[in-house]
């Protein structure tokens, strides 16, 4: 079992993919706990990750297809947004 934290903001923290089988409790702000299976977790990385790239014109692999001339050193995420009953 993981245990993860929401922030005051609504996001908590997570960089990668976590197993689709584990279970994951969030403790969210208002002091309520919910569990999730990782998967649920995983379309909210994937559905965060792929509005980032979305607003930063990224395509869907992440790469930068602007010309050469421009760089930008990040095209990953580090915060989720999550909320009580999520997934249901």
């Amino acid at each position: 079992m993981i245990t993860l934290q929401q922030d005051a903001d609504g996001f908590i923290r997570m960089n990668r993919h976590y197993p689709a089988g584990v279970r994951i409790r969030i403790t969210f702000n208002d002091g309520s706990t919910g569990e999730f299976p990782g998967r649920t977790l995983n379309n909210a990385y994937d559905a965060a990750l792929a509005e980032f790239r979305g607003r930063n014109g990224f395509d869907a692999r992440g790469y930068n297809r602007t010309p050469a001339g421009r760089t930008n050193s990040g095209n990953k995420i580090d915060f989720v947004p999550v909320h009580p009953g999520m997934g249901e």
